[in-house]
């Protein structure tokens, strides 16, 4: 089921929240930090939270909900759905983890993530 825009919204807000939390108890921890140590703490709140966009985009993807059984890439069957499973992938923006649909040929052994071609 696909979310609305006021449910990512406020999934991305509570992320963002959290991570402004961090940062501003790592400033009241570290005593007089230097430019070096200031943008090492901001990059990685740019980090996490351009990370946490892109699996909150990759989670409404169709690919992550049941979709009609895909044919085999290999021999042509019909693959089963064997639910969600974990997904991790270095990205561009940074590690990103999120579950997709899974699908497996009992014939040839071999799953995939549609609408990717192999997995």
């Amino acid at each position: 089921m696909r979310h609305t825009r006021e449910q990512k919204r406020a999934e991305l807000l509570k992320a963002a929240e959290a991570m402004i939390e961090e940062y501003l108890d790592w400033e009241e921890q570290t005593a007089k930090p230097n430019l070096t140590q200031i943008e090492a703490a901001v990059l990685k709140v740019r980090r996490q939270l351009s990370e946490r966009m892109a699996e909150v985009a990759i989670e409404d993807q169709d690919a992550v909900q049941p979709a009609e059984a895909p044919l085999c890439p290999h021999c042509g069957e019909r693959m089963r759905y064997k639910g969600q499973k974990g997904r991790t992938v270095e990205s561009l923006v940074g590690t990103l983890r999120f579950k997709r649909g899974y699908y497996y040929c009992t014939h040839c052994k071999g799953g995939r993530f549609p609408p990717q071609q192999s997995a």
